[in-house]
């Protein structure tokens, strides 16, 4: 697991020695979870945020009528819940779901506020890697704004599939959701997003199988 931790953005300028002894500074912990297991539910108050070490994740919401809102997927390397962990007595709006049996490490915000002998020389740096975490995963939030502020299915997956294509460098990518998630993603109904989905192909903007895609410029 440390050797795994110094590719994270997290441990970013760390060696597995420096990771593992941070380890114990930050209170850190492990839990795994199977696909549909709840790793956080809305209205829970948080002190530790949480870094995916393997499997994936999705940060939602489920309104009283049982209506999902997906705000952003996290991946094994990237993390969830950190604004919470800082605001104690903050309940969380949303919950974290697996979306696959996943691992996750957990860490006490409060520790990683507070340097110590054992490790202080490299948590500064970790410091400075959160608050580049915390920039990322605000932009992620502005994206998704973006995508949804078109009032057609149209305009909302041309919008998320050129972002998708444009951060994968390719025309030919695949995205983190299935069906039902993207259109959780987006706002809209599956049903109607799959059938502009099927518009596009015919009309040669697109071609898609599952969760691959292919845009033709």
């Amino acid at each position: 697991m440390d050797s795994f931790l110094t590719n994270t953005m997290l441990f970013r300028g760390t060696n597995a020695e420096e990771a593992k002894a941070m380890l114990q500074c930050l209170g850190g912990y492990k839990k795994h979870y199977r696909k549909g297991d709840a790793i956080l539910r809305a209205g829970e108050c948080v002190s530790s945020m949480g870094l995916i070490l393997s499997g994936s994740a999705n940060i939602e919401i489920d309104d009283v009528w049982g209506n999902k809102t997906i705000l952003a997927h996290a991946e094994a390397g990237q993390m969830f819940a950190e604004t919470y962990a800082f605001l104690p007595g903050e309940p969380l709006m949303a919950s974290v779901i697996a979306c696959e049996s996943s691992d996750v490490l957990f860490l006490n915000a409060a520790r990683v506020l507070t340097t110590c002998p054992q490790s202080c020389a490299h948590h500064n740096q970790l410091i400075r890697n959160l608050l580049q975490i915390l920039a990322q995963n605000n932009l992620a939030l502005s994206l998704r704004s973006l995508h949804t502020s078109s009032k057609t299915i149209r305009g909302r997956l041309l919008s998320y599939l050129s972002e998708q294509a444009k951060r994968s460098g390719s025309y030919r990518f695949t995205i983190p959701f299935n069906r039902q998630q993207l259109a959780d993603y987006l706002g809209v109904d599956r049903s109607a997003m799959s059938g502009e989905l099927g518009k596009m192909q015919r009309e040669g903007i697109l071609t898609c199988h599952r969760s691959s895609f292919e845009l033709k410029a």
